[in-house]
């Protein structure tokens, strides 16, 4: 038995060969789409590994210091310990220690007296506050990051903002030999 032959329909009709030009140019964007396909997401891969090691290693730098980082407190770690480090100061330094108790933040920076007032007063209290001959950053705190307030010349004053659990505390000493460029140092204690 012989099959009925089928008529091809114009629809059906066989695609002409692909031209060379044509050819390449699909391979070529069949090679871009798997590269970005691919890639993209490979490099943000590769970028963000490297970023959380970079924080790793920082982190594991600021855990084991032992003593006063010269460099600026994170904005964060400012803001949580209300320390607002006027800009343009200089020599700007800081350790922070923290147990289940109670966390410190040792700040110490140099400012202009403008920047003293201004600091002051985003701590919430001003130059009229501080005592005059007064140190009021603890022996046993100020010996945790080698400050001493005995030598070398000094115009010491300084004053103590306490305020309720859970904002914190500080205790804040000032070198005015200079008074023009006062050195200010600032023990912030928190208590969770």
């Amino acid at each position: 038995m012989t099959l009925p032959r089928q008529s091809t329909s114009p629809d059906e009709s066989v695609r002409p060969p692909e031209s060379r030009r044509h050819m390449l140019f699909r391979r070529w964007l069949t090679a871009i789409t798997i590269v970005l396909l691919v890639g993209i997401p490979a490099g943000y891969l590769v970028i963000s590994a490297e970023q959380s090691r970079d924080s790793g290693r920082d982190k594991e730098a600021e855990s084991s210091a032992t003593g006063l980082q010269e460099t600026w407190p994170s904005q964060m770690k400012r803001r949580v310990f209300e320390v607002p480090i006027p800009p343009k100061s200089k020599h700007v330094a800081y350790y922070e220690t923290s147990n289940w108790k109670t966390s410190r933040l040792f700040v110490q920076f140099r400012t202009t007296s403008a920047g003293l007032d201004r600091f002051l007063e985003g701590v919430g209290t001003s130059r009229a506050q501080l005592e005059d001959g007064e140190v009021t950053i603890s022996t046993r705190d100020a010996d945790t990051v080698g400050w001493d307030f005995g030598a070398g010349p000094g115009d010491w004053a300084g004053v103590s903002h306490a305020q309720k659990d859970p904002r914190p505390s500080q205790d804040i000493t000032v070198n005015l030999a200079d008074e023009a460029r006062p050195v200010v140092f600032v023990v912030s204690t928190a208590t969770p």
